[in-house]
């Protein structure tokens, strides 16, 4: 292990997409409640719709359009509009709520906790999300996810990739910048954190958007370190 390594004393990490598979996830629930409600959905379609109105929802807090809102209020405007728009009538109030809850419940990587529960042994483990604390202690409990914290963006009412994210978990910490790692599979996450101070970790997630979608997998010289899994981010720290 590298001597710079021996300075990290906590990583954070991105959670939708580096942690779990939120695609797979929903995928599974929309067919399950599609063959119940007899709906005509295309549920990977549906699972990308969702997905793709994250972005331009947290647009609408940054420009100040909405005041601070929670994810799962975000995800509830997205999802009523993509009712609308793909056709879905007759879902009852709380059949509509649980569906917004997936995100909850989503499931993680194949090696998500083991790599987690080995990091957890010699470093603190924490979420650094923009999902909401009742989200990601709900995802935890579910996915069996062993976080010694969970930051979220709604701790300091901005989303990364703003600076007070980055920095509020590192002050929540009580550690240095370089002294924390950001771990995600998304380059313009730890960009940023780079930009903070932060060391970085560049996780691949191959099957994050699909089998049809190529992800950018290349290797950052810019990165401290570039991971094939936790597995392997794990090793490269000692762990």
């Amino acid at each position: 292990m590298p001597a710079k390594f021996h300075a990290i004393k906590a990583l954070v990490f991105d959670v939708f997409g580096t942690v779990v598979d939120w695609r797979g996830s929903i995928i599974r629930e929309v067919r399950k409640l599609s063959r119940e409600k007899k709906l005509a959905l295309d549920p990977a379609e549906f699972a990308d719709a969702w997905r793709a109105g994250y972005q331009p929802a947290m647009a609408k807090v940054r420009s100040g359009t909405l005041g601070w809102t929670k994810i799962d209020a975000l995800h509830r405007m997205i999802l009523d509009d993509l009712l609308a728009k793909f056709g879905v009538e007759g879902l009852k109030e709380s059949e509509i709520d649980h569906l917004n809850r997936v995100w909850h419940r989503l499931a993680p990587w194949p090696d998500s906790r083991a790599g987690l529960k080995a990091l957890k042994k010699t470093r603190t483990i924490a979420t650094l999300s923009n999902g909401n604390v009742s989200l990601l202690t709900n995802m935890a409990k579910a996915g069996g996810l062993p976080w010694d914290c969970v930051f979220s963006g709604e701790l300091f009412h901005h989303y990364k990739p703003d600076p007070e994210t980055y920095l509020g978990a590192c002050e929540l910490l009580s550690l240095e910048p370089a002294e924390v790692m950001m771990v995600a599979a998304h380059k313009n996450d730890l960009f940023a954190a780079k930009g903070c101070g932060l060391a970085t970790g560049f996780v691949r997630r191959p099957l994050e958007h699909g089998p049809a979608v190529k992800n950018d997998l290349k290797a950052e010289k810019a990165f401290d370190i570039n991971a094939n899994d936790f597995l392997d981010l794990a090793r490269r720290l000692g762990a």
